[in-house]
């Protein structure tokens, strides 16, 4: 019964929503800046009796059939949780349609971000280019690669239905190597590290598969899945998109723990070709011992803060801490983090005696 409840109000929840974005399709978003704050006063809501930031703005459309145009919207005459308050200079993203009598209808969406985020960007590669130099040039392209990996092959297979966890993996074998050998060049340490990559993420894919079931995890703790579930009709596999979540997050920390494990035991072996496999192990396990304390608090680090909001929602509850962690919203996040993080442990001792076998072997 709770199933049918459960199916029934996301299907409310989908189509009201799937209402709003056909109409939404009637309207046109114009892009345009404020160049004037025409009115600016603390008003009183008549419905909740709460003040509010209310301002009548001058915007010059930048672009959109409005082009070169001036309008007026008013903001702040309709509660809102949260209500910016706009200056001039700022450049916003504007909702325009037509009312019921054809009147010209203006709503302010959001604020335009591209010029901040490309200037981001652009620091983050000059950087990389300045000081990792051509490594730095090779890893932006390996970046690349796995991007375009994720956006063209695996996202539109997950979305037409295929296996979520078999499109991850075979987009894991895709992107290991590539990025692996632009980053890090072509050599036996890289080769190491991509080895150890591979079956530290197949332990790491066979111990989330496990644990989702133990725990009865369905996919389902997100509103997204539930939208997605309803809007694919059903071809989605949700809990496998769970798994595959886990499998590609954990990929891009794999990546420095291997390479650096690798690359402690050829430099070991290259300071004294005296050291046996064996003494190679240890010595580069010692230091292995400090990337696993430092890349599993990292990653815990990563997971409670992007979990940071849901965190805040039971700091004050009155239920008791056995009762919140039983809740599938968190026991999610707590197999993610757990299973991610015994991967990365994982991952130093297998590649550690890989690249000891392998150093040791050479000539």
């Amino acid at each position: 019964m709770k199933k049918i409840i459960l199916i029934i109000f996301l299907e409310l929840i989908f189509f009201g929503y799937w209402g709003n974005f056909v109409f939404a399709q009637d309207q046109e978003i114009l892009e345009g800046q404020v160049v004037k704050i025409l009115e600016e006063q603390q008003i009183t809501l008549p419905d909740t009796g709460e003040e509010q930031l209310f301002q009548k703005l001058e915007i010059l459309v930048t672009a959109g059939s409005l082009k070169d145009k001036k309008i007026e919207i008013e903001s702040g005459n309709l509660p809102m949780a949260s209500l910016p308050k706009y200056k001039v200079g700022d450049k916003l993203l504007i909702a325009y349609s037509l009312d019921f009598e054809g009147n010209d209808s203006f709503q302010i969406t959001d604020y335009i971000r591209r010029d901040s985020l490309s200037f981001l960007f652009s620091v983050f590669v000059i950087l990389a280019i300045l000081i990792a130099g051509w490594r730095g040039i090779t890893s932006l392209v390996g970046m690349a690669v796995s991007f375009l990996v994720i956006f063209v092959f695996i996202l539109p297979k997950i979305l037409a239905g295929s296996n979520p966890v078999l499109i991850a993996v075979l987009g894991s074998f895709l992107i290991i190597p590539v990025s692996f050998y632009l980053s890090h060049g072509l050599n036996k340490k890289t080769t190491v590290a991509v080895v150890g990559t591979i079956i530290a993420l197949a332990i790491t894919g066979i111990l989330a598969g496990f644990f989702v079931d133990k725990t009865k995890l369905t996919g389902f703790a997100s509103e997204e899945a539930g939208f997605l579930q309803v809007a694919r009709q059903g071809t989605i596999n949700i809990k496998g998109l769970l798994l595959a979540g886990i499998i590609i997050g954990v990929l891009g920390v794999l990546d420095d723990i291997t390479i650096s494990q690798s690359a402690i035991v050829f430099q070991l072996r290259q300071a004294d070709p005296k050291l046996k496999k064996g003494q190679l192990f240890s010595q580069a396990m010692n230091v292995g011992q400090d990337h696993i304390a430092s890349m599993v608090n990292t990653l815990i680090l990563v997971y409670t803060g992007a979990a940071l909001p849901l965190l805040l929602l039971f700091i004050n509850t009155p239920h008791p801490f056995s009762e919140i962690i039983n809740y599938e919203i968190v026991a999610e996040e707590v197999v993610r983090t757990l299973v991610g993080s015994i991967g990365l442990i994982l991952a130093v001792p297998i590649t550690t005696f890989l690249a000891s076998a392998v150093a040791q072997a050479k000539k």
